[in-house]
């Protein structure tokens, strides 16, 4: 394409479309760089098991970012063409109406591109039926023929510089990510061999799909934060020092749910075995370093109690982690009770502990969970599940007067106990700390956070084990009770309920019945 002359626009006209000619440029640099960096990292024999899943991880970054330059750079062309087009026109033209009539052409086209362009088939298919789609380019047209000529063409530049700057980033950060675990990936694969292998293949290849193309929202990862990232050398070094250099990034999310990387002592190990070098008392390492030498070897005496074969065989993970924070001692309890980790046998063996020593509580009930949110390739896997809440209720059934309940959270007499309840129940699977469900003694309270959360269901929803169902005796339109939903088979929903004629019980409702008021939904 011949160079644009552009000396007769308006100088703000021409820096918007210097930045949108330059805008394919900077991904193609980014691209290259990243590519390059990828393939620095491979080993050299190419017929190594951990050189050949480099290789594919490497070959769909290509794809993915060459697919992305290629959206760029035809938006890009077409936007200067068009630009192109109206500066000839205003130069042969005085007359508004032949402005007009290019600026609903020029603008027709530019929405077209935006719908067409920059949106990837998912991201349409989710956003616009074609008929939206074709009203949202009319309306683009009414839109833009109020603006001037000028103000058209800059109002289009610095909409596909935005569009354009938004998909380098989410591609630049997908590749990142990617580059970022390929290090570990490979000491994963020649770790476990073919069959793990092909197992992280496609975990990669779903989640960079994931990733790119659906809804965050839905995802349970979390990556870990800056401050645990700069410790990934140091990790590395002593992962590799006591043999599991493969497991890197589950020690990065122990770090995570420790300290988020935070302190002199981020992996907490103070009161470990491992620290001879400083007193046994919470806080007492002073030495970054050493907190990480002496948690990793924590960390390898779990996963050797648990007997755990791969950084993917996430039941045994399960066991070593709460180990790690129980004790080894729960490891041996655990597969002796059940044959390995369960999230029930963890809160007896929590709740024992805990009588046994005369404290208020054990550990973290539900540590598997917390630290797996930030294991990338275990965070679609943790098994937690939503009927946790539904056990720990269970066991309360023909509870009277609530006061374990209402003392507990912080009442000197009774009060009505419905959401003490509720809130004790969470509180035990560990569900306030993690936020996943809010502590409150007042039924709209509670109502109140899950509709701030965008968590909330209207009374016809059909239920799921663990859903709080709030209700509304009176038909007046305030909530005035609340309890956990146990099951629901499509017509009959079975609950339990505190403080139901004072007594801790079940009941059952017709779905969409006339007491419900609504549901909580949380997030497990």
């Amino acid at each position: 394409m011949p160079d644009i002359r552009t000396r007769q626009v308006n100088k703000g006209t021409i820096k918007s479309l210097d930045k949108v000619a330059t805008s394919a440029d900077r991904m193609r640099a980014t691209y290259t760089k990243t590519k390059e960096r990828t393939e620095s990292m491979r080993e050299s024999d190419d017929n190594s098991p951990a050189s050949y899943a480099t290789e594919r991880i490497s070959n769909a970054m290509d794809t993915g970012s060459r697919e992305s330059i290629s959206v760029s750079e035809k938006a890009t062309r077409v936007l200067v063409s068009n630009a192109k087009v109206k500066i000839k026109e205003r130069r042969i033209s005085n007359g508004y109406s032949a402005t007009a009539e290019a600026s609903v052409k020029t603008a027709e086209e530019t929405a077209t591109i935006k719908t067409r362009g920059f949106a990837n088939k998912r991201q349409m298919t989710r956003r616009i039926s074609n008929a939206k789609a074709t009203n949202a380019t009319r309306q683009y047209a009414n839109d833009m023929l109020v603006l001037t000529a000028e103000e058209r063409m800059r109002k289009a530049a610095k909409e596909v510089a935005k569009e354009t700057k938004n998909a380098v980033r989410v591609s630049a950060k997908a590749i990142k990510v990617a580059i970022a675990s390929t290090e570990s990936l490979v000491k994963a694969i020649t770790a476990g061999g073919w069959i793990t292998i092909i197992a992280i293949v496609v975990c990669c290849l779903f989640g960079a799909a994931f990733y790119m193309f659906g809804d965050e929202s839905s995802g349970n990862y979390t990556p870990v934060s800056a401050q645990v990232e700069a410790y990934s050398a140091v990790i590395g070094e002593y992962a590799d020092k006591y043999g599991i250099g493969e497991y890197a990034e589950l020690i990065k999310a122990v770090m995570m749910q420790e300290s988020g990387g935070k302190g002199k002592d981020p992996m907490q190990a103070s009161e470990s075995g491992y620290n001879k070098k400083y007193p046994r008392k919470p806080g007492s390492i002073r030495d970054p370093e050493y907190s990480i030498s002496c948690g990793v070897q924590k960390v390898v005496a779990s996963l050797k109690a648990s007997k755990c074969k791969s950084p993917l065989d996430m039941s045994r993970i399960r066991l070593a982690l709460q180990g790690y924070n129980f004790g080894n001692d729960y490891i041996s309890w655990a597969i002796k009770r059940d044959g390995g980790y369960t999230v029930e046998n963890a809160l007896i063996f929590s709740d024992q502990q805990a009588k046994k020593h005369g404290w208020t509580f054990y550990g973290d009930k539900q540590y598997p969970a917390h630290v797996l949110r930030y294991y990338p390739y275990g965070s679609y896997n943790y098994g937690v599940g939503n009927g946790v809440i539904t056990k720990v209720a269970t066991q309360q059934l023909g509870n009277k007067g609530g006061h374990k309940f209402w003392s507990w959270y912080g009442f000197n007499g009774r009060v009505e106990w419905c959401a003490c309840f509720v809130s004790w129940c969470a509180n035990q699977c560990g569900y306030i700390k993690s936020g996943t469900i809010t502590k409150f003694a007042a039924v709209q309270s509670g109502i109140s956070w899950f509709k701030s959360k965008g968590q909330w269901q209207r009374p016809g929803y059909r239920p799921k084990s663990g859903d709080i169902i709030f209700f509304d005796w009176d038909g007046d339109n305030n909530a005035d009770h609340v309890g956990i939903v146990k099951s629901c088979n499509g017509r009959t929903i079975t609950t339990i309920e505190g403080n139901s004629g004072d007594i801790c019980r079940r009941r059952t409702y017709t779905v969409g019945g006339a007491v419900i008021y609504g549901y909580g939904v949380p997030k497990y």
